[in-house]
């Protein structure tokens, strides 16, 4: 289209790196904020070691039915150590299996130590990969599907892989582990949770 005499183009304005900067920042901000909060109810402390464990309901990975607390240990009287893991958490891969291969022998043998409840929550897995790594790793305790992060992120604030929680037979959090839980440390937390020590 051709231009009238006297027609000027409107000089390009160039973005400035201040504020390009500036936009970015907050953008990474507000992630970080939305992430951090989702599915934790407004003004909700996050449950800390000695406090009160929060009870939850998830849907069971394999099966029908729900896996929760207190339903299933940590609470009620029966103390529970809670594992939070994924199929595609690296550290995960080698805690899991560990960990279930204590807990088979410990039912297997009738050692006092099948007192305490083990339940797990699984997060952010589709179905599928979640089934697959609960049978490859040979779980035999309950565990739920967290495919929103409601609980592991939203109840308890986590944000990496794997953690767990012990909780005592009364409900009080006794200790909050971050990282992978040894098989050591996991008969340990057991002897110590069911002397109530």
């Amino acid at each position: 289209m051709a231009r009238a005499p006297g027609d000027r183009l409107a000089p390009r304005r160039r973005a400035r790196p201040g504020f390009l900067l500036l936009g970015v920042t907050l953008a990474a901000l507000l992630a970080v904020a939305l992430f951090t909060t989702v599915g934790r109810r407004q003004g909700a402390a996050i449950p800390k070691a000695g406090g009160p464990m929060p009870g939850f309901s998830l849907p069971r990975v394999a099966g029908s039915g729900t896996v929760g607390v207190p339903v299933d240990g940590g609470g009620n009287g029966r103390p529970a150590v809670v594992l939070f893991f994924a199929s595609w958490c690296t550290p995960c891969q080698a805690e899991i299996p560990a960990l279930a291969a204590i807990r088979r022998h410990q039912v297997a043998s009738h050692s006092k130590l099948a007192k305490v409840a083990l339940v797990g929550v699984d997060g952010n897995d589709p179905t599928a990969s979640a089934v697959a790594f609960l049978h490859e790793s040979g779980v035999t305790f309950p565990v739920g599907a967290d495919r929103t992060y409601a609980v592991t992120s939203g109840t308890f604030g986590f944000t990496a892989l794997p953690e767990s929680i012990m909780v005592d037979a009364n409900g009080t959090i006794a200790a909050i582990h971050y990282g992978a839980l040894s098989a050591g440390d996991l008969v340990r937390w057991q002897q110590r949770l069911v002397t109530g020590g």
